[in-house]
């Protein structure tokens, strides 16, 4: 599994209802992608939930390489680039994956966590923890999936949770967190994720 994300910060003044309609117009054209297993179409919406940006920020959960650079490399993501130049894509190494008990239902809020490591960090120690937090998180009445990764350029870890409701979050220890709305979920591979440790 490996997980990416890219963020296009927006103008405060820009109509959210034209991503809206790029979602609703384009989204489906990843329902059958081969390779991936899911791709949440995300958004944040200044003033909305917290948030101080208008953001629109796609997270992919794939289960091939070849899929993944299909995609980077193919006409879907040249026509994002066309229309809001290059974004830096961020990707990490999945660690565990977990289905939650809303996972038959549609996701419509996300959030993501992510932790830096420090380099006193013991990593397995950490990334253990983090194993049990997946768990205990994806139990929670509401979620849908959760996953967790890793990058070790930046030695970060990231939490990814999809939920079927805006239910609030445990609280943050540490790191940074953020609230999405979803608006899509593109999901051919969803059921061959492999859930639990991925070695």
């Amino acid at each position: 599994m490996h997980a990416m994300n890219y963020r296009i910060t927006l103008p405060a003044d820009y109509d959210m209802k034209i991503i809206r309609r790029r979602v609703e117009t384009k989204g489906h054209l990843l329902d059958g992608f081969p390779g991936l297993g899911l791709k949440a179409y995300l958004i944040r919406e200044r003033g909305v939930d917290g948030s101080p940006v208008n953001e629109y920020a796609p997270f992919y959960l794939w289960n091939t390489e070849r899929g993944m650079n299909s995609f980077l490399w193919g006409p879907g993501f040249q026509g994002l680039v066309d229309d809001f130049g290059r974004p830096v894509v961020q990707h990490w190494t999945g660690l565990g994956f977990a289905r939650g008990p809303a996972f038959a239902r549609t996701p419509r809020t996300a959030t993501r966590r992510v932790r830096p490591l420090g380099p006193g960090d013991a990593h397995a120690a950490v990334i253990d923890r983090a194993l049990d937090d997946l768990a205990e998180q994806a139990a929670h009445p509401g979620v849908h999936s959760a996953a967790v990764a890793i990058d070790p350029r930046h030695w970060e870890l990231l939490h990814f949770t999809l939920r079927e409701d805006g239910a609030p979050q445990e609280a943050l220890v540490d790191g940074t967190e953020e609230h999405f709305q979803v608006l899509h979920l593109s999901a051919p591979g969803l059921d061959a994720i492999e859930t639990g440790r991925q070695w």
